[in-house]
């Protein structure tokens, strides 16, 4: 029981100590990372394949030959 005591009053003494400043910028850090990460990998099949190019020649063939 002492024990417990002990380290609930050490805990409490130590939560003076702690701070949660700065968590959300370091959380918007690591989100914009991943979000950087995913659009370098995006980035990188989209250029590595023609299906974006191939997708956009197909629309704009199918406009084309509906306004014709």
């Amino acid at each position: 029981m002492f024990l417990l005591r002990c380290l609930i009053t050490l805990d409490a003494w130590l939560a003076r100590f702690r701070s949660d400043r700065g968590q959300a910028t370091a959380e918007y850090a690591l989100i914009l990372l991943g979000a950087a990460a995913v659009a370098m990998l995006l980035v990188t099949w989209v250029t590595k394949t023609n299906r974006i190019s191939n997708l956009l020649d197909a629309v704009f063939r199918h406009i084309t030959g509906l306004v014709s």
